[in-house]
C-alpha cells in the first residue's frame, strides 16, 4: 500500500504518509484514508513521496474541505524542496501549515 494512514492514541490526529507518485492513481487510498473520520488534526508526511501532480494538489483541497475548511488543521511535512516549491507556486503554503 502506497498510502498509510494512522490515528495518534487519543484519537484526535490522523498522519497520512505517501510513498512514491502522489498522483491521481492515489486518489481512491487517499480518500479513504480520511472519509470516515472525524478528526480534530491532520498531518500529511510527504517523506517518501518522489512525485506530486496538479490532482495531488486537489486531493489536499478535497481533504481540507472534509477537515473543516478554513477552520482545519492540517499540516504536510516533511515535503522535498522541489514539492515545497510546487506548493509555495500554488499558493498551499496560504491554506495549509507546510514544513
Amino acid at each position: 500500500m502506497s498510502v498509510l494512514s494512522e490515528v495518534s492514541p487519543d484519537g484526535q490526529k490522523l498522519t497520512i504518509s505517501i510513498k512514491g507518485r502522489f498522483d491521481f492513481a492515489k486518489h481512491q487510498e487517499f480518500r479513504e484514508s480520511y472519509e470516515d473520520k472525524k478528526l480534530s488534526a491532520v498531518v500529511v508526511d510527504l517523506k517518501e513521496a518522489t512525485y506530486l501532480d496538479s490532482s495531488a494538489l486537489g486531493m489536499l483541497l478535497l481533504l481540507r474541505d472534509h477537515a473543516g475548511g478554513d477552520n482545519s488543521d492540517i499540516r504536510v511535512v516533511n515535503s522535498s524542496s522541489d514539492v515545497k516549491k510546487i506548493l509555495a507556486i500554488s499558493n498551499f503554503d496560504k491554506l495549509f501549515d507546510i514544513s
